[in-house]
């Protein structure tokens, strides 16, 4: 572990308020479009996105998740939420990175609050670009103001983002190591949904790759303060928020995601991943995680059916040396039905353990199958496909957790990622839900938060991720004072 943390370090440089105001009722909610007069400065000028010819007005109109009760992502919906529900304060005392404060600079603002990116899309493709806040309260009143679709979070700049156009060598000075992982990447493999299309048989893709990618985060380079949220869709990303990740050069993030690089080639290619002996250690390690969850929800009936289908299973023996697949598909074609999937499996895993012993294919006079065949099969599967340009650049943008999704209405919501498995996506709670479980609690005592299903998530931000991260960076500082003082004789 200690070497490969020194592979990414030689490349590196040196209680909460919900913001809530009067109630806006569902009931008396009315569907109406709103129209937007802009008359901002140059740094804050929105733009509007060119429309794609493939996508009719139609198309989006479907795309939008409709229930009996209306739609799951409206204006209104939006309105209410950003007014009663987004965490703006646990968000605030996160992006400032300043744990303890004083008087002056009370937690959840402060110089690296006032230098973050925020980048806003409004209805129509509208975004906004470079936009920042000083506070909670700042954040509350942009984020009611615009009425925002989407938000992205972007880099901690020298100086303010509204100042972008006016300053010379405006440029990222941090950022959160940060990853992507979108399950319309594995349609080559999934055969249960394709494109946008999610269900809990290809969500396993998503289990796989967090616990692969968790792993490698906390063993081989050592970061402690890392959260996974759900996209609002058909995905996950990764914030690593530890003081080493925020300060990483563009070059360390591309080594760090070239490090998880494993699986290459278009959907057409028999392989996909090309391995050498000896296998580095997080490979195997990745293996043993993946396995598992290969021979349950990949090649079985009830999963991918790799091994239980027989178009399925010529995929796979098309890996094989040519003879040597042909001779078993034809076996199977005739006796397929006597094995398990799981029996077909432990089968073909020995023949590169045979051919270790050198042996066995000598004598039955067939081709070899290399000794890392049975990885590159698994990993061809479930490793991890991460969006290499999300994770190699200070400044990309990034959708901010508590987000909503606005082709879902499904709220971007932290999770643990030791139960990745058993969180489904499709039980996320949507914005009509959130309003509808306002209405149903009335007005009643306590926080608007906690009378809705978000409350949970909230709790986990705060509690599973913020909570240790602040202690560990006020521990940091302390550390540091008593350093200096120790140093200078003020005992």
């Amino acid at each position: 572990a200690a070497s490969l943390r020194f592979f990414t370090l030689c490349t590196w440089p040196t209680h909460s308020h919900y913001g809530h105001t009067r109630p806006l009722s569902l009931r008396s909610r009315r569907v109406a479009s709103r129209a937007r007069g802009t008359s901002s400065p140059a740094s804050e000028r929105p733009h509007r996105r060119r429309p794609s010819a493939t996508r009719s007005a139609a198309a989006m109109v479907a795309a939008m998740e409709v229930s009996d009760d209306g739609p799951a992502f409206d204006e209104d919906l939006l309105r209410l939420y950003y007014a009663r529900l987004f965490p703006y304060e646990p968000m605030c005392r996160w992006l400032a990175y300043q744990p303890h404060g004083d008087g002056k600079c009370p937690p959840g603002t402060g110089s690296v609050m006032n230098r973050r990116e925020l980048s806003l899309t409004l209805a129509d493709d509208v975004y906004i670009r470079y936009q920042c806040f000083p506070d909670a309260a700042g954040m509350k009143a942009l984020m009611t103001k615009r009425q925002p679709h989407k938000i992205d979070i972007g880099a901690v700049f020298n100086t303010s983002p509204r100042d972008h156009l006016t300053v010379k060598n405006f440029r990222p000075e941090q950022r959160e190591l940060v990853f992507d992982i979108d399950l319309s990447d594995y349609d080559d493999v999934r055969t249960c949904c394709q494109g946008a299309r999610v269900c809990g048989k290809c969500w396993h893709y998503m289990n796989a790759a967090v616990k692969v990618v968790d792993a490698a985060l906390r063993d081989d380079f050592g970061f402690e303060h890392i959260m996974w949220v759900y996209s609002g869709r058909r995905g996950i990303h990764c914030w690593v928020a530890d003081a080493a990740s925020r300060e990483l050069t563009n070059d360390a993030r591309l080594a760090i995601i070239k490090y998880f690089s494993v699986v290459s080639g278009n959907e057409n290619a028999a392989k996909k991943t090309e391995l050498k002996a000896p296998l580095h250690p997080s490979l195997e390690r990745a293996f043993r995680l993946l396995e598992p969850i290969f021979v349950e929800h990949v090649i079985g009936e009830n999963g991918q059916k790799l091994l239980s289908d027989p178009d399925r299973w010529a995929t796979l023996l098309a890996t094989l040396p040519e003879d040597l697949g042909k001779q078993i598909g034809e076996h199977w074609a005739k006796n397929g039905n006597q094995t398990t999937p799981l029996q077909k499996w432990e089968a073909l895993k020995t023949l590169t353990e045979t051919d270790k012993k050198g042996g066995a294919a000598k004598k039955q006079k067939r081709a070899t199958v290399g000794e890392l065949w049975k990885y590159e099969v698994v990993f061809a599967q479930c490793y991890p496909r991460l969006d290499e340009n999300v994770s190699k650049h200070r400044n990309h943008l990034l959708k901010a957790p508590f987000a909503a999704h606005p082709k879902t209405g499904r709220v971007c919501v932290p999770f643990d990622g030791r139960e990745v498995a058993s969180f489904d996506p499709l039980a996320v709670v949507t914005l009509r839900e959130l309003a509808a479980q306002l209405d149903a609690a009335g007005g009643g005592d306590g926080s608007d938060l906690e009378k809705t299903a978000l409350a949970k998530s909230v709790r986990y931000f705060e509690k599973g991720f913020l909570d240790p991260l602040l202690k560990s960076l006020h521990k940091a500082a302390r550390d540091e004072k008593e350093q200096v003082a120790a140093v200078m004789g003020d005992f």
